[in-house]
């Protein structure tokens, strides 16, 4: 980004007369070709050269995917902060402030209700720059209350992973959000309303290993990686080179994993699509109570 530094700034400094904003310009992960900031916003974060899609924050996938980027936030459950009380280089606690500050939220799950395409939906959202979207109690605490959203209001429910997987600084109460996540589910999937996931950039670890392949119908953006370990672990477990397009959501699509891949801009009217089959049936019933996990 030199030229742009040395030479491009400069120009459009001396022939606007003030200083020029660093972030006009955003470079493509995967082509390295430069993009315009207005450019990939109206193209929802794919570029348009290569079609890659860049990894969105929660909020930016509630505001393109439901009706109008209209919906209410729903209150979520909050665990104990730092049970542990963990620490390597830094305290998990400060970790967690660090990751507030940066992000603006309390932690990587956003849970909305809103209309898709008219039909009524709760979506669970991961937001990878949270500490790597990791899966803590305040994730599993998300994906229940979010199950609970689905079931009181006869909405289907819909969870957006992006996530490294399970949050190391919690220990074993981390992995036990495998098995509360995907009770929570299932108890949305037994009334007889939809459970969609949707698979983006990345999914991985103990997400992976739970809620995350659950779904009725799994879906999944282009070039997505979608895993439980990653590709040096197996390459040294077994010895052998991988494809170059190994647990990418095209390869997983092609053997099965996942029923769909879909271009970020056609998900509102392929997620109205898929409600609409789905829950005609449920429409007619109504949701029995959660349980409780």
């Amino acid at each position: 980004m030199n030229w742009l530094t040395n030479f491009v700034r400069p120009k459009l400094q001396a022939l606007v007369g003030k200083e020029v904003p660093d972030n006009l310009w955003h470079k493509c992960n995967s082509c390295e070709q430069m993009i315009f900031h207005r450019d990939l916003t109206e193209n929802l974060y794919v570029c348009r050269h290569c079609g890659h899609h860049r990894r969105l924050k929660a909020k930016q996938r509630l505001d393109f995917l439901f009706d109008e980027g209209k919906y209410i936030l729903l209150p979520l459950t909050k665990p104990t902060q730092d049970p542990l009380k963990f620490k390597d280089i830094k305290k998990y606690s400060d970790r967690l402030k660090e990751a507030r500050q940066k992000t603006k939220e309390e932690d990587t799950v956003l849970v909305a209700h809103g209309t898709i395409e008219g039909l009524p939906a709760v979506v669970a959202a991961f937001d990878f720059h949270f500490m790597g979207g990791s899966m803590g109690m305040a994730a599993g605490n998300a994906l229940i209350d979010a199950s609970k959203a689905a079931l009181e209001k006869n909405a289907a429910l819909i969870a957006i992973p992006a996530s490294g997987g399970a949050r190391m600084q919690e220990g074993i109460l981390s992995l036990m959000q495998m098995a509360r996540t995907t009770v929570a589910v299932t108890q949305v999937k037994e009334a007889g309303l939809p459970f969609i996931t949707l698979l983006s950039d990345p999914t991985a670890g103990g997400v992976t290993a739970s809620f995350a392949m659950l779904g009725d119908i799994a879906l999944a953006e282009p070039g997505a990686m979608i895993c439980f370990a990653g590709r040096r672990v197996i390459e040294q477990t077994i010895r052998e080179k991988l494809p170059d397009d190994f647990q990418t959501a095209e390869h997983l699509k092609k053997h099965g994993m996942v029923d769909m891949v879909v271009e970020r801009s056609e998900l509102p009217k392929t997620l109205g699509l898929l409600l609409g089959h789905l829950m005609s049936a449920a429409r007619e019933e109504r949701a029995p109570a959660f349980s409780g996990v």
